[in-house]
């Protein structure tokens, strides 16, 4: 599962996972490592093969939950529209129904790739597409914790992992790209941090997670790469070369699962890159990229770029 020698790859069997926001990027990544690792995982999005979202792309939730399947676990597609609370009441009674538990949460919920426009002050930012970009990426979270947490709960051990975008520390320091983007990322590791209080009395465990730079499908789709090639894009844009996959952050997903003193690290902002030092996991080129601290000591310092210790 892309561990290396002396650590232990993940076993997950017999525990349900939701990754709500799996179609496509990194909750796809996680959702096939949580199946690597042998877990029943219920991936959500809007897109399916009948009906796609306003990204308007192949990628279903289909797709998803067979990619899951062939990885080891049991894949279930759900389609559903986390801003739509009856939607998200609806599959929590389901996996209640069909599971009688959930033992990880993963609130991957996104979908404003179009919608914020970089280094744009708020004043000269379409006010639409930026409060469009606030419900996307913050109420969602909260609909899906409202109603899928009940269920956590239930058992000792439950996780949620926030998906988001830079460390705790990092965004504290920069401007990330836009208000609204900016507000929303932040938002999402804030979020972690207050799920953590709310959730330990009943011994559950919550961190925000960010992937370094992503070579999701639409990542690669922008540079006219593909996970094969990748690195033909390092011409153009020489950083690229600290870049991960999907399944990076998948696995580390995968490792806080399966860790059994998961709870140690309520309430963290963790990486990929931080993650796959401590558990032992790598990408699927067999590196390790570090791509928070590369972006800090290499690429905002103005370095040349050059990965060397940082993969």
């Amino acid at each position: 599962m892309g561990f290396m020698p002396g650590t232990s790859a993940p076993d997950l069997r017999g525990r349900t996972a939701l990754v709500a926001g799996a179609t496509r990027g990194a909750g796809r990544g996680i959702a096939v490592q949580l199946g690597a690792a042998g877990a029943t995982v219920y991936v959500t999005g809007r897109t399916t093969r009948e009906r796609r979202s306003e990204y308007d792309r192949p990628e279903t939730i289909e797709e998803t939950a067979e990619l899951v399947t062939a990885a080891g676990g049991t894949g279930i597609a759900v389609p559903t529209d986390h801003l739509v609370p009856e939607q998200v009441r609806a599959l929590a009674g389901r996996i209640d129904a069909e599971q009688g538990r959930l033992d990880v949460l993963v609130n991957d919920i996104w979908g404003g790739e179009k919608l914020f426009a970089f280094d744009t002050p708020v004043w000269e930012h379409d006010l639409d597409d930026g409060l469009r970009l606030l419900r996307l990426g913050v109420e969602t979270h909260a609909i899906t914790s409202h109603f899928l947490l009940p269920l956590l709960i239930r058992r000792p051990g439950g996780l949620v992992v926030e998906m988001t975008d830079g460390t705790a520390a990092y965004n504290t320091a920069h401007y990330r790209n836009s208000y609204f983007y900016d507000l929303v990322k932040n938002s999402v590791v804030r979020m972690a941090f207050v799920l953590a209080h709310e959730l330990e009395p009943h011994e559950g465990t919550a961190v925000a997670l960010t992937p370094g730079w992503l070579r999701s499908e639409m990542m690669l789709d922008a540079f006219g790469v593909t996970e094969d090639n990748w690195r033909d894009a390092l011409a153009a844009v020489p950083h690229f070369g600290i870049s991960e996959s999907p399944a990076y952050v998948g696995r580390a997903v995968a490792a806080l699962a399966g860790d059994a003193d998961v709870a140690r690290r309520n309430g963290a902002s963790l990486s990929s890159g931080q993650l796959a030092r401590e558990y032992g996991f790598t990408d699927l080129d067999g590196s390790r990229p570090d791509c928070w601290r590369y972006l800090v000591e290499v690429a905002d310092a103005d370095g040349p770029a050059d990965t060397t210790g940082y993969r």
